[in-house]
């Protein structure tokens, strides 16, 4: 830890960096997003013929939006010598302010939408040929390992096991209001999971390596960096994090044709909120016309006009073929794995290390040592996508 630079020698970085912090402690926008009454409104969803469109409810806001705001703008960045640096920190300060009016708009539709477009943008058309390219695949095989038969219980016993290979420790909770079979909460280190939910052994170990082997790796690593904005999130950082999460799938041997279409067709549900979709067209979408089962087709259109628009999953397809690249191209991944960082600030990164502000990461996705893929065909697929 000695080559830190001082907080002496960048007194205001450190100031404006500590100040930010504490301002974002409360804005963890999963924490607002997931639905407290999903199974009662998917019973009636289901009663109805697919023609109710739920009323979601949603968790209480814990900050005053205008007063967060404010004081985000106040903070004195020209006293930032380094350019890049400050630009870093203006972009930081947009992205939260985003975030912040993403959490007020909450369950109020098309305004919540358009915040979440200035946050999380919408597929381009290139993503929606990508997605278009992969549903031309066949699923694979009849596969025992796609059977979904583990409990909640089971599946934490697997990721507790799973979890030994790295030197972190984290809290498991479980829980009946999460449209995901799970997600991690960086903020307060811990991994969620729903309780309801029947996972397969190839989505146990998707699981692992996607939640703990990356999203949980930056955060530890991102909790060891001198400055904060490491653990709180670089501007974009969900392309890039969720990219890198569904590459060590892919790394680890557990990606498969049908979780890739899973990916393309978030990419379809969120086109469709663009298109004006309802919450019964967008599963009318997925169900009548691309024939998913009716539970995967409300979980993806669930993920998609929760809040009333959340455009955030159309970035999985655009992250796993960007980081897909990167690597294929000799690219550094320990760079993308110091906290939650993004691919558009790597010289930034370097920057900061070179400079003493920032160290190389503690832990490291280990499925990112050796290819484990066996599947022609998923590599002919990820080498093909634009």
């Amino acid at each position: 830890m000695s080559q830190i630079k001082t907080t002496d020698e960048f007194q205001h970085l450190f100031e404006i960096d500590a100040n930010l912090n504490r301002l974002v402690k409360n804005i963890e926008l999963l924490n607002y997003i997931n639905p407290q009454n999903i199974e009662s409104e998917k019973k009636q969803f289901f009663s109805s013929k697919y023609t109710y469109e739920p009323k979601l409810k949603y968790p209480k806001i814990k900050f005053n939006g205008y007063k967060l705001h404010r004081l985000f703008f106040s903070q004195r960045l020209e006293r930032i010598q380094d350019e890049d640096i400050k630009q870093l920190y203006e972009d930081i300060i947009y992205e939260y302010s985003g975030l912040v009016e993403c959490i007020q708009t909450i369950g109020q539709g098309r305004k919540f939408y358009y915040n979440s477009l200035k946050s999380f943008g919408s597929p381009t058309q290139r993503s929606i040929d990508n997605a278009n390219f992969i549903l031309r695949f066949s699923d694979s095989e009849f596969d025992e390992d796609l059977l979904p038969l583990y409990n909640v219980y089971d599946a934490k016993a697997y990721f507790e096991d799973f979890s030994e290979r790295y030197d972190f420790n984290y809290t498991v909770k479980l829980s009946n209001n999460l449209s995901a079979a799970a997600m991690v909460l960086s903020n307060s280190k811990m991994l969620v999971l729903r309780k309801n939910h029947k996972f397969s052994k190839n989505q146990l170990k998707v699981l692992a390596n996607h939640e703990i082997g990356v999203h949980l790796v930056t955060t530890f690593n991102a909790f060891e960096q001198p400055l904060k904005i490491f653990a709180n999130g670089f501007p974009n950082n969900v392309e890039t994090q969720e990219g890198l999460a569904v590459y060590s799938e892919f790394m680890s041997g557990c990606l498969t044709i049908e979780r890739l279409k899973e990916l393309s067709y978030r990419v379809i549900a969120v086109d469709s909120l663009h298109k004006g979709f309802t919450f019964a067209d967008t599963f009318d979408l997925l169900y009548s016309q691309h024939k998913l089962n009716k539970d995967k087709a409300f979980g993806i259109t669930l993920r998609v006009h929760r809040g009333g628009g959340f455009t955030k999953d159309h970035l999985y397809l655009s992250g796993l073929t960007t980081v897909y690249n990167y690597a294929k191209n000799g690219g550094d991944l320990g760079l993308l794995l110091t906290g939650k960082s993004s691919i558009e600030y790597l010289e930034t990164i370097k920057k900061l290390q070179t400079l003493g502000l920032a160290i190389k990461p503690k832990h490291y996705t280990d499925a990112y040592f050796t290819n484990d893929n066996a599947n022609n065909n998923l590599e002919f697929i990820l080498k093909s996508l634009k």
